[in-house]
Order: C-alpha cells, then structure tokens, then sequence
C-alpha cells in the first residue's frame, strides 16, 4: 500500500525591521525542516517584516515587492537546494496602489506553483489592513503541488467557514493559514486566553467539518505600535490539526520553533465515510448564504 504520510513543517518566529534577518531566521527553519525530513512547509504571515498595519503609514507601501521579486527568488533557490514545497506569505506590490496580502507556493523544483490572494481583509485597531491590502480576486482556489493540493488562506481568512468549505468543495487536500494574530498589551490574562482558544478551536472546527488536515503558522514577539499605541505581543501557538480536529504538534506561545509533523492524507478518506458531512449538505436551501444578512 503507497505511503500517504506527508512531513511538514511551519516555521515560527519573531520578526523585526531588516528583511534580510527575517529572511535568514526563514531560511535556518527551513534548513532544520528539511534536515528533519519536511517535505512542504508553512511559513507565517508576512514574514520578512514586523506586522506593519498597527497604524496607516503609506511609507510602509516601500515594503511591498513584485512576485516573482526578491523575497521569492530567495525561497525559490531553497525549495530547490532543500527539496521543500514552501507556502510563503508577502507583501505583493502588483502595480502602483495596487497591492494584496498575498500566499506564494514554491514547488520542490525551485518554481511558482501559484498564488493565493488573502480575500478577508481587516479593519480593527491595530490591524488596519484595509488601508494597504486589496481584497483577493484570484476565488478559493486550491494549488496543486508534488506533495498535493494545497487550500492556502490567510489569518483573516480563517474565522470564515465558507472559505474553508469552498476550498474543500475545489478538492483542496490540506488546509494551510499563514497568520499574525496577537494581544492587545491591555487585555487581561483571562481575556487573551479565551481569544486565543477561540482562534484555535474555530480552526479546527474548520478541520472537523470539512474531514481535512489543517496547518496554522502564526509569529511570536512583542511588537510595538509606531504610532504611541498599545504593543501586540504575537501569541505563537502554531499547530497541526488532523481531519477530526485533533492537535497532532503545538508550538509555544512565546518561542520561536520549527514545529514537524506527520499528516496522513489517507485519513481524510476513512474519515469522510464516517462523517459524510458533503454528502448531507442540503446545497438546495443554502441560498441566503448569499445574503448579507436575513432581515
């Protein structure tokens, strides 16, 4: 019988101002992941910055960069020596004002496999994300990979059902959530950890309900508000979710770790016939799920 077991890893770490350091602490976990057998990896949200949208600063535009450009010319030389299939999240410059929050997978051969575009954008405090990104317009699209078909979406992304449900609908064999979310610095214990537990469970609700491995890679540090605010401190806990939802590997929440798993893709199979959850969806009374709101 073919092996269907898949190594993966996510990388999770602190990040700062200088691309270049972010990128070497990326290329370290990738060199550890592929020592330790991964095969793909998931990196975080933005990782070759600090998580600039705490405030609207238009000089934070000077970050964004084409793709393919010079963060993906530097992966795309490491899944090649490496033999990773590596999902990077970046600032994508696509023209002038135009720019997107946006997932890039590198195949194991060095090439763009594709691109996911975050379609979920934010407007909280201290995730102004409206203000810099343009919502996705490339659809919930799985890419297709050597190791499989891959439903990428991106931190906001992942308190949405639907983006899930569609992702699997299109065939998507794991789902994977490059993500920076953190605390408010105000926010007391007893609140940061029912925040916290909610992002969790709600992800791996995502797992349960659409019979699919889940990855969520998520930074760690403390990162202050250029503009006087309060800091976040990035809450980590970077995991891996099989397809009933249960936890297969957790990093910390405050340490930087190259987290690895084993993800059998067979499971999905056994346990979809058991919890036929697609098979049951009443598709003929889901209409007002294209409504705003049922007055």
């Amino acid at each position: 019988m073919a092996d269907t077991a898949l190594q993966i890893a996510l990388i999770q770490h602190a990040c700062g101002e200088a691309r270049e350091a972010n990128l070497d602490a990326t290329e370290a976990g990738l060199r550890e992941a592929a020592a330790a057998g991964a095969r793909l990896v998931l990196l975080q949200e933005l990782h070759t910055g600090v998580y600039f949208c705490k405030s609207e600063d238009a000089a934070r535009f000077d970050m964004a960069e084409p793709i393919p450009g010079p963060s993906t010319e530097r992966l795309r030389r490491l899944a090649a020596e490496l033999k990773l299939v590596i999902v990077a999240s970046l600032f994508e410059r696509r023209a002038a004002g135009l720019y997107h929050n946006t997932a890039v997978v590198l195949e194991a051969d060095g090439s763009i496999a594709g691109c996911y575009r975050k379609m979920h954008i934010p407007d909280d405090p201290g995730y102004y994300e409206k203000f810099f990104f343009t919502p996705g317009d490339l659809g919930f699209t799985p890419i297709d990979t050597s190791v499989g078909r891959l439903g990428v979406l991106v931190c906001w992304d992942q308190w949405f059902p639907e983006a899930a449900r569609l992702m699997a609908l299109a065939g998507a064999q794991l789902l994977l959530y490059p993500t920076a979310i953190g605390w408010d610095s105000r926010d007391p214990e007893e609140e940061r950890q029912r925040q916290r537990e909610a992002w969790i469970t709600v992800q791996r609700g995502h797992a349960v309900a659409n019979g699919l491995p889940l990855l969520a890679c998520n930074r760690v540090g403390a990162e202050p508000d250029p503009a006087g605010g309060p800091d976040v401190r990035f809450w980590g806990s970077s995991f891996v979710a099989g397809p009933q939802g249960e936890i297969l590997a957790q990093a910390p929440e405050d340490k930087p770790q190259v987290l690895t798993a084993s993800v059998d893709l067979a499971r999905s199979e056994e346990v979809r016939r058991t919890w036929p959850f697609l098979r049951d969806r009443r598709i003929d009374a889901y209409g007002d799920l294209l409504r705003r709101y049922r007055d």
